[in-house]
């Protein structure tokens, strides 16, 4: 394999980075630094791979060293992991927490003034 297909996993898969975890960030590194722990360990492990590989990659030299057995087994772990997240399915659930949250507040609240109107004589 050439540069250029190392060059194209690492695109593809901070394109993924993008569509499914709306990360920004230039390069597949800097989303990857931006996503934390958001990623599983060992998908964050392959990430890494994969960008310090097509880093190399960028020099005919440093190719020869690039083992690419452990590159291909890297993108695979990347894809495998974010082809499965549903992004709308996502944002629904950041969502549902947000209106729990508050929701559960809301109730707290109403249960603590009954409490203080019961507690003085009130009801």
């Amino acid at each position: 394999m050439s540069a250029v297909t190392i060059q194209q996993m690492a695109d593809r898969v901070a394109q993924l980075l993008e569509e499914r975890l709306s990360l920004g960030g230039k390069g597949l590194a800097a989303k990857l630094k931006r996503a934390g722990r958001t990623l599983p360990r060992k998908v964050r492990d392959a990430g890494r791979l994969l960008a310090s590989a097509a880093q190399k990659a960028q020099n005919p030299k440093l190719l020869g060293q690039i083992d690419m057995g452990e590159v291909t087994e890297a993108y695979d772990i990347c894809l495998k992991h974010l082809i499965a997240i549903d992004p709308v399915d996502r944002k629904r659930g950041y969502f549902a927490g947000i209106v729990g949250s508050v929701g559960f507040g809301v109730l707290a609240l109403v249960i603590a003034i009954a409490a203080l109107l019961a507690w003085r004589g009130y009801f």
